[in-house]
């Protein structure tokens, strides 16, 4: 079923299981389980496991957010939307740039589904463009005329005006975000750094107090979490930090 925002700050959290090692997944499953609100399972451990994965979280009582940005030709993205929403996902991911028919056809073919089985449909989260794209990359590599500020606007636009409810966005750009579109589509950002982690591939990050001031509503979080030597500490610092903003 779809997420709603909770003001407690553990529900917002979501954890990037980023693996292939099934046993280490199992480990941040049972390690972390009672921290986190949210697990991601994303194209790596997914492409290893296939559904089998969402099972194994989903029998311990898991919440999941299926990451597999899904972009292709309508009717593909709009078959592979219903697979996912039959897996019994609370969220998960297409990208924005495949156009509004692509955005459309997904969202349709997810709340008929629905309908259909009479089960809540899952959020469809777009991803506008990813943190790991600098300004330069998107100018001189992807040939974008607009800077990105603009970029992600418009194609939140988009996703909007398609029926699509949730987006992936960076802290950067969430306050544009909620000025241009309101409180009503759900925002997830990913490039979350803790000012004691190291920010890794990210270049649009910022701290999780930050993110949830700018407006957004759960916060990806993997490497500061499950690279520390201790990850339910680490989680815990991050919950803290989250909810002293949430408080304020």
């Amino acid at each position: 079923m779809p997420l709603s925002t909770s003001t407690i700050a553990r529900d917002r959290l979501i954890l990037a299981v980023d693996t292939a090692d099934i046993k280490e997944a199992r480990r941040y499953l049972d390690e972390l389980h009672a921290h986190v609100g949210v697990f991601k399972i994303g194209l790596q451990l997914f492409t290893h496991y296939g559904p089998e994965i969402l099972k194994i979280f989903q029998s311990a009582g898991a919440k999941i957010f299926l990451d597999c940005k899904f972009l292709d030709i309508p009717n593909t993205v709009a078959k592979a939307a219903e697979a996912a929403a039959a897996h019994g996902v609370e969220m998960f991911t297409i990208h924005a740039c495949g156009g509004t028919e692509m955005l459309m056809a997904a969202s349709q073919s997810v709340n008929a589904f629905a309908q259909k089985e009479g089960v809540p449909p899952p959020t469809i989260l777009a991803v506008t463009v990813l943190t790991s794209i600098s300004p330069d990359t998107l100018r001189n590599e992807l040939s974008v005329g607009l800077d990105m500020k603009d970029q992600v606007i418009k194609l939140a636009r988009q996703c909007k005006d398609s029926g699509i409810t949730g987006l992936v966005a960076s802290p950067e750009e969430v306050k544009a975000l909620r000025s241009e579109l309101g409180k009503d589509m759900v925002i997830v950002t990913p490039g979350v750094r803790p000012a004691w982690a190291d920010t890794n591939d990210q270049k649009r990050f910022t701290t999780p107090a930050q993110a949830i001031k700018n407006g957004s509503d759960y916060l990806v979080v993997g490497r500061p979490i499950t690279g520390a030597k201790e990850p339910r500490s680490a989680a815990q610092q991050i919950v803290e930090e989250m909810q002293s903003a949430l408080d304020e």
